[in-house]
């Protein structure tokens, strides 16, 4: 009888244990929700929680949200079943991977990234809907990349001429000879005919690109180098009009800061110069970036982009932890920028930090954290 009575307060312990932690994080949810602040008629919040460093975001046929890891081995699947706006439906769909950051949806087919190599499950929504206890059958795509890690993690999607497009940043802060032995390096790719063809070059680092809804043209962001100081160079929202064009990297950065190691060397470089169609701020790593191509929204936003500014980590007062809204003309030139979402920063300590801004086709829009670990999902509601 003793041993009953010990074993069931132990249950009972550990049953009471739990149910606290779970309050306490639902209580810890709501309260750090309440700190953001979104413009009027927006309303935000948890679509997901207790996820693993959630990068990239990509959306089914049959309205899975497939979500990347930074840190973690998997690629989680999410559904939300009752349509409440929270998805308490999650399915492991890959394991055992290294970095999976990148993930996209294309004719029925899921394709997710690790750092050097890119794999695809063919018709995802058949096993998605099948409840098999096995995990789906994955293949390699391709896996001509490099495996360094410092600028490594993938952000992948299919453009509109069908060719997967897959950036590759350098493995340095500021370096010229690895994108001389190797032109991966530094560069925006798209994957044709069973080879990488280089888009733009001279891109420090990009982790995030979308297509204009109308013109097509291809739009990414780019980090700038660090250890100039605490206000240069700016990070960047670039523009291909032409393919292969080159955007300064190593030598120029932002608009018009010329690079003190490699600066030098511009009069010899046979390439024509493009700059930024925006300066998005020094040191606020703007990372995934979307156009916002649906009608939910007002017309305000509807053609222009939404970037994730991920904050800086070497500036005396950090700058970044945002949203931002990026209001373009109807051919796609740059009008002005202002705040979408703010709150993660306050008093120089950051809760949060956003990673990859992505629209459903029911028009909200979702928006990962790799910093409090949840997706959030903005609707509106004016």
């Amino acid at each position: 009888m003793l041993e009953f009575n010990t074993l069931f307060y132990r249950i009972k312990y550990i049953f009471i244990i739990s149910t606290i932690y779970i309050f306490s994080a639902l209580l810890n949810a709501t309260s750090n929700l309440e700190r953001l602040n979104v413009p009027s008629g927006f309303e935000i919040n948890i679509f997901a929680d207790g996820l693993e460093s959630p990068r990239q975001i990509t959306e089914t046929d049959s309205g899975f949200i497939i979500v990347g890891s930074k840190m973690g081995d998997k690629i989680i699947g999410l559904f939300d079943s009752d349509d409440d706006g929270f998805a308490e439906k999650r399915i492991v769909i890959a394991d055992n991977l290294k970095n999976p950051t990148g993930v996209s949806f294309f004719k029925g087919d899921l394709y997710f990234a690790e750092i050097d190599t890119i794999w695809i499950i063919k018709n995802i929504d058949d096993w998605l809907s099948s409840n098999s206890n096995a995990l789906p059958s994955k293949s390699i795509f391709m896996n001509d990349l490099p495996s360094e890690t410092w600028h490594g993690f993938k952000y992948i999607d299919f453009g509109p001429d069908g060719n997967l497009y897959i950036p590759v940043g350098v493995p340095c802060n500021i370096c010229i000879e690895p994108q001389i032995k190797d032109s991966r390096f530094a560069a925006i790719h798209k994957y044709q005919n069973g080879k990488l063809v280089t888009v733009a070059h001279g891109v420090r680092n990009s982790v995030g690109f979308d297509w204009h809804p109308v013109t097509k043209k291809m739009y990414f962001s780019d980090n700038g180098r660090d250890w100039l100081g605490d206000d240069s160079p700016s990070c960047e929202l670039n523009v291909i009009n032409k393919e292969g064009s080159f955007f300064g990297y190593p030598y120029k950065h932002a608009t018009n800061v010329i690079d003190p190691k490699f600066g030098y060397l511009i009069p010899d470089v046979d390439r024509d110069f493009v700059d930024p169609i925006a300066e998005l701020g020094p040191h606020v790593a703007p990372l995934g970036i979307t156009f916002y191509d649906n009608i939910k929204f007002p017309s305000k936003y509807q053609n222009s982009i939404f970037i994730a500014l991920h904050g800086s980590w070497n500036r005396t007062k950090k700058s970044g932890y945002k949203v931002i809204f990026i209001k373009l003309d109807e051919n796609g030139n740059y009008i002005s920028q202002e705040d979408f979402i703010t709150g993660w920063l306050s008093n120089e300590s950051a809760w949060g930090r956003p990673v990859s801004p992505f629209v459903m086709s029911n028009g909200s829009l979702l928006i990962s954290d790799d910093k409090f670990n949840v997706i959030y999902k903005v609707t509106y509601k004016g």
